[in-house]
């Protein structure tokens, strides 16, 4: 017989909700408290939940109950979250649950994390999967929890799993058979509250690559940091990289992207055991969307799909028909010569660098929330290739400040609203200072919830400014939305 548990449950946020909803389910208690009301709360308390809507909750929650789940958002500091680790409580988020619970015969993960490309990386590897023939998802920070695809009886073949610091941080055992790390840059150090635990979360995603548990690491030669931690790993460790690979590695020959691993037969799936000489696996051209940091990513899913025993075609085959997510590069218009891109999703310095390293002539559409993060040597190592810059959000004055400093001749625009129509007012001042043949690149470098619900409701908003403009301009050379 099933016995009854005590959980507390902090924060309504998605992969929260789902983990409550599965207490539920199981029969157990559940409290669940957030800082405001929500249609969320709403159903759970329907459910049978008890809820508690108090800024900040109380720390007396904690007396009579048996663990914590905590939305993936709730940092270390948080006075509830940091009392219920001294008290001694197990606290988790609900990737960790659902690993807990997959039970005997589950589908193995395939997890990535990273500071930037993870969605990219995540939906290229179920596109590679599913041109394999496995069923799949992508699941997990992407924004589709995990609890209910991760037990053989839910049907799925394959998980590919994309898992933030927050969530690594928030998880103690879970030990994906295949992690990979993209790269590690400053985000999120208003969270971690320094650099190196935020690193230190994300090397958790090469739990399982011991030679005990079997599982196997994959990691960017290209990043200094990672490719460090990468050389540290006892188990089996896979590099990618944007140049010619090494043996035992993926990387770029005369623009086809190449998988010299001998991978062992029965590693992991049915792997298919090529000879060192290496296969070919598409070319580069195909990627997409465009730059070579999304070429990068590909090599990662690449290395991820073949780790499970994917052959070569289907790699070819899901890369080549990969349909990228919105707001990642994405070609909006051009109108009178210059074109307008939307990379909302650079949400930090890094990100925005990838983005802007793309483009030669540029003018910034910046500004949010930095999180803590220097934007200087971003500014310098683009200085170069700006041509105006419009600023918006929370933090612009710090990215005013930067550009005083590293590119005292490039055009600033200060755009001070924070309602609705404040992009618009953007992207009428960045078109004044844009010419034929430059970009006006939305890559913020930051944050977007000082303004907007989401990333993504910041790029639609840059694509709704970008279609009234264009007809006001008489609409003749719009190229329509895209996600390229």
């Amino acid at each position: 017989m099933h016995a009854t548990r005590r959980h507390l449950v902090v924060g309504a946020a998605v992969a929260a909700v789902a983990g409550a909803e599965w207490f539920l389910a199981a029969g157990d208690s559940v409290i669940v408290t957030d800082r405001r009301p929500s249609e969320a709360l709403d159903r759970l308390a329907s459910a049978g939940a008890t809820v508690l809507v108090a800024d900040p909750p109380p720390v007396d929650l904690l007396t009579d109950v048996d663990d914590v789940l905590v939305s993936p958002g709730v940092p270390p500091h948080d006075a509830l979250a940091a009392a219920a680790v001294s008290a001694g409580l197990d606290v988790y988020s609900e990737p960790e649950l659902a690993w807990r619970d997959r039970g005997p015969g589950a589908p193995p993960w395939l997890a990535v994390t990273g500071t930037n490309g993870k969605s990219t990386v995540v939906t290229m590897l179920a596109a590679i999967l599913a041109a394999a023939g496995r069923r799949t998802a992508a699941l997990g920070n992407i924004g589709v929890p995990l609890l209910g695809s991760a037990r053989a009886s839910d049907g799925l073949d394959v998980l590919a799993v994309e898992l933030s610091s927050f969530q690594l941080y928030w998880s103690s055992s879970l030990a994906p058979q295949v992690g990979a790390f993209l790269n590690a840059a400053d985000d999120h150090l208003e969270w971690h509250r320094s650099f190196g635990a935020y690193v230190a979360a994300k090397f958790d995603i090469w739990r399982a690559a011991t030679p005990e548990a079997g599982g196997i690491a994959i990691g960017n030669l290209d990043d200094q940091l990672v490719a460090a931690g990468l050389a540290g790993v006892r188990g089996r460790r896979v590099g990618f990289t944007l140049g010619e690979p090494a043996a035992g590695q993926l990387g770029v020959v005369d623009g086809v992207l190449v998988d010299r691993v001998d991978w062992p037969a029965g590693a992991l799936g049915t792997a298919t055991g090529e000879p060192y000489a290496g296969v070919a696996l598409v070319d580069a051209a195909l990627i997409r969307p465009p730059g070579q940091h999304n070429v990068a990513n590909a090599l990662a899913a690449a290395a991820m799909a073949r780790a499970y025993g994917v052959p070569p075609e289907a790699v070819r085959d899901g890369l080549a028909g990969y349909q990228p997510e919105p707001h990642r590069n994405a070609t909006v218009a051009t109108i009178d010569g210059v074109t307008y891109v939307d990379d909302s999703k650079a949400t930090n310095p890094h990100a925005a660098a990838a983005s802007l390293a793309a483009y030669p002539s540029i003018v910034w559409v910046a500004g949010g929330q930095l999180k803590g993060v220097d934007v200087n040597e971003l500014v310098a190592s683009v200085a170069g290739r700006l041509r105006g810059a419009v600023l918006l959000g929370v933090d612009r004055a710090d990215v005013a400040a930067a550009l005083a400093r590293h590119a005292p001749d490039v055009p600033v625009v200060d755009v001070p609203s924070t309602d609705d129509k404040a992009m618009g007012e953007a992207v009428v001042a960045a078109a004044g200072l844009a010419h034929p043949g430059d970009t006006v690149l939305l890559a913020p470098a930051a944050a977007s919830k000082d303004m907007y619900a989401s990333f993504g409701a910041r790029g639609d908003a840059f694509v709704a400014a970008v279609r009234a403009l264009d007809r006001s301009a008489g609409g003749t050379d719009m190229t329509g939305v895209s996600t390229a």
